[in-house]
């Protein structure tokens, strides 16, 4: 008694909707990995975006004039295609006194920081000057 060793020709390998379903499957799993990735690119160009724009915003603080010298006005410029802008002002609040006679008084600073495709950064801060009287 002798046995075939040929399969049944209808249950041999895939049939044509089994590789169809099996590759929308692939498809779609691509399809998920590739948005994910987008996603992550278009993070790290943000992050680095504003980590550009942060470094720029403290290169321009550590350049201004010593307090003494930093006199109330506008500065601006450009570092590496990023705009910056300085704004100093007196420094006003209603929720602390300000001696009259004092021999520091402080001054607000702020730098802005605009990128070429349009993102901004503001960074406040205070600085205390030397009174003109004083």
């Amino acid at each position: 008694m002798s046995q075939s060793t040929n399969p049944d020709r209808g249950t041999a390998g895939f049939t044509l909707l089994e590789v169809l379903i099996a590759l929308s499957i692939i498809v779609i799993g691509l399809a998920s990995v590739g948005k994910l990735v987008a996603t992550s690119i278009r993070g790290a160009y943000s992050i680095e975006g504003r980590l550009i724009r942060l470094e720029t915003a403290r290169s321009v603080m550590a350049a201004l004039p010593d307090r003494n010298q930093l006199f109330f006005g506008f500065l601006s410029g450009a570092i590496a295609n990023n705009r910056w802008r300085v704004e100093v002002r007196p420094f006003t609040t209603t929720d602390i006194a300000l001696q009259q006679n004092a021999r520091w008084t402080p001054a607000a600073v702020a730098v802005m920081v605009a990128s070429p495709a349009g993102a901004e950064m503001k960074i406040n801060t205070i600085t205390l000057r030397r009174s003109d009287d004083k």
